[in-house]
């Protein structure tokens, strides 16, 4: 670890600039509060002493305040203010009233023994990987009209987009490892009913220029759903309402892929015990001219259950991200506009990786990829550069072994 974040006094100076006002401090305001924190008297805080080849009489703690102020500008986490001497802010606000990075950053939000949070942006921090991943699955921002809080790309940009993004984790995934992106279903060509195909190119982008293979199209299936596209099916009457949302999953060695339907199998059907139970079906059957026949004792072995359909019917509905929610609320944070709910992510990582494996999430949110991860026993990786998202997001991984959040992170932001 850098010697600078070690010392003592870099997590009092962070947490000074957490717990203000906006996160801005001048530098006299900077030097009283960390001392305070730190137990160091004014008198000592303001002692001369000789420094450097010319022994010019400088106070060594508030020079050491200084030296961890320029580290955090360093780090990306503070700038200076412009047109004032001396005064410095911990983060800018995007005009939707989100903490993102001033500069670029990479700090831990949070971590526990499996996996860690990381607040930046996600092509600065994946290729710094130094271990294979075994799952990239994400739910990146949707190139929708009406842009959410935490940005949208524009569909003309949107595969360029995706791919840079995506291809600096292609060059650590291991041999046989997945990627999985849900996409939206609600886009459309400018004025028109019809839909746009920019699935269709990210797909092929992906394809031609990170060596990736089509495995499926998943559709998450979501009958909770509020009712759309607006446009087209409850004001021209032309489109049903949308159901779904498409996960596309991509390998980059298919024959040597981690998935295995064995771990996500589902509880055979009462009607299915029965059969079983008496053996089997009790005649031969011939349909099609003879392309599918089905022998007399068929299905009358036990199994460990039945092989899941490529459709995912799940709601919306979580506990997990309503109590995601209410903690924004009481932290006084944003709260993450997304609605997929940890059990997509949790059939996803079970079906397609092995335990002990990791999972990485590029456009984390309040970290449901992260979580999913965690609970079924995989290591993990999420980064977000929402500061919000992810303060929010790590009150779910409290309990989980080995959590921690930095003490200036646990204390922001301080109520108004």
């Amino acid at each position: 670890m850098d010697s600078a974040i070690a010392h003592p006094l870099f997590e009092h100076v962070a947490s000074a600039y957490a717990d203000s006002d906006e996160g801005r401090l001048d530098n006299a305001t900077l030097y009283r509060a960390v001392a305070d924190r730190a137990g160091i008297s004014e008198t000592a805080r303001r002692a001369r002493a000789p420094i450097g080849r010319a022994g010019q009489l400088h106070s060594r703690v508030e020079r050491a305040i200084r030296w961890h102020t320029q580290t955090l500008k360093h780090m990306g986490v503070l700038r200076r203010v412009e047109g004032e001497r001396g005064v410095w802010e911990l983060v800018e606000r995007t005009r939707k009233g989100l903490h993102v990075p001033a500069v670029p950053v990479k700090l831990v939000a949070f971590s526990t023994d499996l996996g860690v949070a990381i607040w930046g942006d996600n092509t600065d921090i994946v290729t710094r990987l130094d271990e294979p991943v075994h799952l990239v699955l994400t739910s990146p921002p949707y190139p929708l009209r009406k842009p959410r809080a935490y940005g949208n790309v524009p569909v003309s940009e949107y595969v360029d987009f995706i791919v840079r993004s995506i291809e600096p984790l292609v060059r650590t995934l291991a041999r046989g490892a997945s990627l999985a992106i849900n996409f939206s279903n609600d886009v459309f060509e400018p004025g028109s009913p019809a839909r746009s195909t920019y699935i269709e190119r990210v797909i092929i982008a992906l394809e031609d220029r990170c060596g990736l293979h089509l495995m499926d199209r998943l559709p998450w299936v979501n009958l909770s759903k509020a009712p759309g596209p607006i446009a087209w099916a409850s004001k021209e009457r032309i489109h049903l309402n949308v159901g779904y949302e498409p996960i596309v999953w991509m390998c980059n060695d298919p024959r040597a892929s981690f998935a295995d339907n064995r771990r996500v199998l589902e509880p055979h059907t009462d009607k299915h015990r029965q059969l079983i139970a008496a053996g089997g079906t009790a005649t031969e059957v011939d349909h099609s001219d003879g392309a599918y026949r089905r022998r007399a004792g068929a299905f009358g072995h036990q199994t460990a259950g039945r092989i899941p359909k490529n459709v995912l019917m799940r709601g919306h509905r979580c506990a997990d991200a309503i109590a995601t929610r209410m903690d924004a609320g009481a932290l006084g944070v944003a709260a993450h506009g997304a609605v997929m709910p940890t059990s997509v992510a949790d059939f996803l990582i079970r079906y397609l990786t092995e335990p002990g494996q990791l999972v990485v999430d590029p456009f984390g949110g309040k970290g449901t990829t992260g979580l999913a991860a965690e609970r079924a026993g995989r290591r993990w990786l999420v980064c977000d550069r929402v500061l919000d998202y992810l303060r929010s997001g790590g009150e779910r991984f409290r309990g989980q072994p080995g959590f921690e959040m930095p003490e200036a992170l646990e204390q922001w932001p301080r109520a108004a």
